[in-house]
């Protein structure tokens, strides 16, 4: 497949090129700095939250991810897409979009574009809940991100509301 067709923005799609057996799914939270990360069970029942990866150059991300797909033998990415308040795009909607080819390209797996959209702040206030201290919320919260992404994509997916 091109690179542009592994790459949706529909649910629909994205579940139709996973395929109808499912499959470990793998978020990410794209930030300046760091990736976050989170997985899912096969079953696109419940998310939860990886690592925190340093970014580096995209050789050094591609290399981090590729390890992980294989040893997870994840079958597709689900991205955040961070849209504007109003649903516009600004730069960092275009970063994650240039992320989301580079991915498509390097690993060949259905990669879905996901509304991110309050990720961040659902997964500091459940942080806050846990009583987890500002220090540990700072060093976790883009995975816990990572895992509210994916959490909204696989209710989607598996909820059959497409």
């Amino acid at each position: 497949m091109e690179t542009a067709e592994l790459i949706f923005e529909d649910a629909r799609g994205f579940a139709d090129a996973v395929g109808e057996s499912g499959g470990v799914l793998l978020g990410l939270d794209l930030g300046t700095k760091t990736l976050g990360t989170a997985t899912c069970d096969a079953g696109w029942r419940f998310a939860t939250n990886g690592t925190t990866i340093q970014r580096g150059k995209w050789g050094r991300d591609r290399e981090t991810l590729t390890t992980l797909i294989k040893a997870r033998g994840i079958k597709g990415i689900v991205l955040g897409l961070p849209r504007n308040m109003d649903g516009s795009e600004g730069p960092r909607a275009q970063a994650s979009r240039a992320y989301a080819r580079n991915c498509a390209e390097a690993f060949g797996l259905p990669l879905l574009l996901w509304d991110e959209r309050w990720s961040t702040q659902a997964a500091e206030a459940a942080m806050i809940g846990q009583d987890m201290s500002r220090a540990k919320r700072a060093a976790a919260i883009d995975a816990h991100a990572a895992a509210v992404i994916l959490q909204g994509a696989i209710d989607r997916l598996a909820g059959g509301v497409l």
